[in-house]
């Protein structure tokens, strides 16, 4: 928890916060990369907060580096999403509604998991997608990526 959303915490208790995110869309052809992450076992897209100040294509950068180690390039906003499906309840109470911005990237460098918040990472295309435990938002986001992109 970063020491902004702590001091948010500490005002408002367990009641429901809405935060700002980023999430990077990496994908080589038809196969995207996903992680486990450390606080929960399905696979996911990489991403995470974006900081008071902080300009959100800076922050999926920023993040991406701190996950796996890597740079990418970013080719473009895949959509924004919200709603029931982002908003999750953790053990400790915190009620948290998260709105994203998913990014298409390629990645420039070899990904690693950093281990202290992404456990495994791999490379799956997306036809298998739906079969892995998942975050089931990311199924949204990646129909959204496989679309058609209009020339830029």
């Amino acid at each position: 928890m970063s020491d902004y959303v702590a001091s948010l915490r500490s005002r408002i208790g367990n009641d429901l916060l809405l935060l700002p995110g980023v999430t990077a869309v990496i994908r080589e052809g038809d196969r995207y990369l996903l992680a486990r992450h450390r606080d929960s076992d399905p696979w996911s897209l990489i991403g995470g907060g974006v900081e008071p100040g902080e300009e959100p294509a800076d922050a999926l950068v920023r993040e991406v580096v701190e996950e796996i180690g890597a740079e990418i390039r970013i080719r473009g906003i895949v959509g924004a999403y919200g709603g029931p499906p982002m908003t999750v309840t953790y053990p400790n109470g915190h009620q948290v509604g998260y709105v994203t911005v998913a990014y298409d990237c390629e990645l420039l460098t070899a990904a690693r998991p950093d281990q202290d918040e992404v456990s495994q990472l791999g490379w799956f295309p997306q036809s298998a997608i739906a079969s892995l435990p998942r975050q089931t938002w990311i199924d949204r986001v990646i129909d959204d990526a496989a679309l058609p992109q209009p020339r830029r």
